[in-house]
């Protein structure tokens, strides 16, 4: 018996769960699955949009693979400071590290720190119930909102600040978000980029659904098209970009007006240079006028622009943690790795491995993870005749335990899960999410 733990129940953790049990190679692998949280799926449940049913649906098949005979997970569980890899590796013969990229990529202007001027993932953790989410606040007395980025995370804050409180009732937002986005007076959203829309990181089909919102209208400025080369001609560009740059050529040339309850306004060319400020808030945000350096990149013009606004999030990356007792790539942000095996002054740590984010960077979709994942279970297992010699707990749960740690076990998710049922449903809504963790715990019985 081969015993791994998997720390992360993300896609990229599950995927390599589902690769590590579903081979014929080393025939009895026993995983675990740790993640700090007491729940599952990782940015399934805590990324993913509330309005993107069909995405958030991958849970049931994430939920397929944690329910397999040999896979076991265990929430509550952090590693690190006490829980340090090298006590993982006494009771498991190899440990996969799946723990992404939680850290966003700053501006590095003045002004970013005011008041009024967060991250997308701490507003997308606030709209998703994380339970280490600052409380509500994102949108009070706010009346314009700038979103700095154009990839889908800044699609998705753009599109759930101009959703109207209707549309998201019958989401699992969680009360208290849903009650300050419908008291929101955010009227205005801009949408800011850097660089031109052939070049934007948007999907198309997420670069769509701001159109099609029925209290909303998406508005683009021609002038700032016409600086894209590729903008007059994108028959060259791939196929997405292409797609992009005709959606946006549709709404910078509109057929009707109809007058929607809120705006969006997608501007491109434009790098922030200063968070502007006023009575020690945000008041706005100062832009840089850019043109194409004919390199692929862009270079500033001296012309400037101020855009007003009460609240400015910034969405453009993210950028993977350091974990307490693994190698760690400042300049990359990932843990040095060879074909997954972790890297330790160069030379392959024996049972230690990363999948996903924390291995590649923050790049690709959900689906991208799967190759990765197999990848790095190919390695563990190649290595798993001098892994299965190495002496490890009999019974790792009791060791944890012994430990002081109480993770949650499936059946403790399955009633967080049922807690949130009945909570919906005294609410009139359907599933909403438990946002705090007393709540959560309890709701796992863990009072």
């Amino acid at each position: 018996m081969l015993r791994v733990a998997v720390v992360g129940s993300g896609p990229s953790g599950v995927y390599t769960a589902q690769s590590l049990v579903e081979q014929t190679l080393v025939p009895d692998v026993r995983v675990h699955v740790l993640d700090r949280l007491p729940c599952p799926y990782g940015l399934v449940r805590y990324g993913v949009a509330p309005d993107h049913e069909k995405i958030k649906s991958l849970q049931h098949n994430l939920r397929t693979v944690l329910e397999h005979e040999r896979i076991a997970f265990l929430g509550h569980v952090e590693v690190g400071r006490e829980l340090t890899p090298a006590r993982l590796l006494e009771l498991y013969h190899a440990v996969v590290y799946c723990v992404g990229a939680a850290r966003d990529r700053r501006l590095g202007v003045p002004g970013e720190d005011l008041p009024g001027s967060f991250s997308a993932t701490e507003f997308v953790s606030w709209y998703s119930a994380h339970p280490d989410a600052a409380p509500g606040g994102f949108v009070l007395g706010a009346r314009s909102a700038v979103v700095i980025g154009v990839g889908n995370v800044a699609v998705d804050v753009a599109r759930i600040l101009a959703r109207g409180p209707e549309e998201l009732h019958g989401t699992d937002v969680p009360e208290a978000a849903l009650g300050a986005l419908a008291a929101s007076r955010v009227r205005e959203v801009h949408m800011v980029g850097r660089r031109g829309p052939s070049q934007a990181r948007f999907t198309t089909k997420e670069l769509r659904e701001l159109g099609a919102m029925p209290g909303a209208r998406v508005e683009v400025d021609p002038a700032d098209l016409a600086l894209d080369p590729a903008y007059a001609d994108p028959a060259g560009l791939p196929a997405v970009s292409r797609r992009n740059v005709e959606v946006v050529r549709a709404w910078a040339e509109p057929t009707g007006w109809e007058p929607r309850a809120r705006t969006i306004r997608v501007r491109f060319f434009l790098r922030p240079v200063e968070v502007l400020e006023r009575d020690g808030r945000v008041a706005g945000v100062r832009f840089e006028r850019t043109v194409p350096d004919g390199a692929g990149g862009v270079r500033g013009t001296g012309a400037y622009e101020d855009v007003a606004a009460q609240l400015v999030l910034r969405a453009v990356g993210y950028r993977g943690v350091p974990l307490e007792g693994l190698p760690f790539d400042e300049v990359r942000g990932t843990v040095p790795h060879a074909s997954g095996r972790v890297l330790r002054d160069g030379v392959p740590s024996a049972g230690e491995y990363v999948a996903g984010w924390i291995k590649r960077g923050p790049t690709g979709v959900i689906g991208t993870n799967r190759p990765c994942a197999k990848e790095t279970a190919g390695s563990l297992l190649a290595d798993a005749p001098a892994l299965a010699r190495r002496a490890v707990a009999e019974d790792p749960v009791a060791a944890l335990r012994a430990w002081g740690l109480q993770p949650v076990e499936w059946p403790g998710w399955l009633s967080i899960e049922r807690a949130e049922e009945a909570l919906g449903r005294t609410l009139g809504r359907g599933t909403v999410k438990i946002a705090d963790w007393p709540g959560l715990l309890a709701a796992a019985g863990q009072d």
